[in-house]
């Protein structure tokens, strides 16, 4: 797989053209104008002919400047995930990495894409480095390996990512308490084959809003907790995916 392109666009100095007169499109217009378009209408009518139309010119003159398509999504993506917060807030490691995670979600939420757009080998740029960056800072001093802490940087965005994933899949409603009534009504006339399956979902129907999010996290940050062995609560009384 060549990605010299992607590599070269994300990470190079962006002079736009080399010869000729003053560049008439920047790389962040040209990313603006792909994200707009998979926004409105998923990343499967982002092509360089549709960008180039969006933005008045040829397609061969946006070759210009983005090599291809792949280039271009590459672009839209680390723009669409923007930076991580500059402040994590106060608390233990794991109250920030906590915040991280939240951080990470609105990205996901506002383009759904960028799910599809940064799964599987790819060129990591700038905005998405600098995520990672921020929560391996976290994890300075906690005895942990570089391939554990990596792996903790994964168990964490891979949970948020299932969280928006459902969110991406249900922009009418809850995800939980859809799929939760859902299974209701396949077991409603089989409760004495599934009993297990039956009481929860009993328990959970007066428990109001899904909170996977926060419940899967805490999850995540107890075992980390238990594993590195530091003390202290994690959760704080006010929950931000409830504001």
């Amino acid at each position: 797989m060549d990605l010299t392109g992607s590599l070269e666009l994300l990470w190079g100095d962006r002079p736009g053209p080399r010869r000729g007169p003053k560049p008439a499109l920047t790389h962040d217009l040209i990313a603006r104008t792909g994200i707009a378009i998979a926004d409105a209408e998923g990343l499967a009518a982002v092509s360089m002919q549709r960008v180039a139309a969006d933005l008045g010119f040829t397609k061969m003159s946006l070759y210009r400047y983005v090599p291809g398509k792949a280039e271009l999504v590459a672009l839209m993506a680390d723009l669409a995930m923007g930076t991580p917060p500059a402040d994590l807030g106060g608390g233990d490691r794991f109250a920030r990495l906590r915040a991280w995670a939240l951080g990470l979600l609105p990205g996901f939420v506002r383009h759904p894409w960028v799910l599809e757009a940064t799964t599987g080998p790819r060129v990591i740029g700038p905005n998405e480095l600098a995520w990672m960056e921020s929560a391996l800072t976290v994890l300075d001093g906690a005895g942990l390996g570089g391939a554990e802490r990596m792996d903790v940087l994964a168990v964490l965005a891979g949970h948020v990512r299932n969280i928006a994933q459902q969110a991406a899949t249900t922009p009418d409603g809850d995800a939980g308490t859809q799929f939760g009534a859902i299974v209701a009504e396949v077991v409603r006339k089989r409760g004495d084959r599934y009993p297990a399956v039956t009481a929860a979902l009993a328990e959970a129907a007066g428990g109001g809003e899904d909170e996977a999010l926060g419940f899967g996290l805490d999850l995540i940050l107890d075992g980390l907790r238990a594993r590195i062995g530091d003390a202290g609560p994690i959760r704080s009384d006010t929950d931000p995916t409830q504001s």
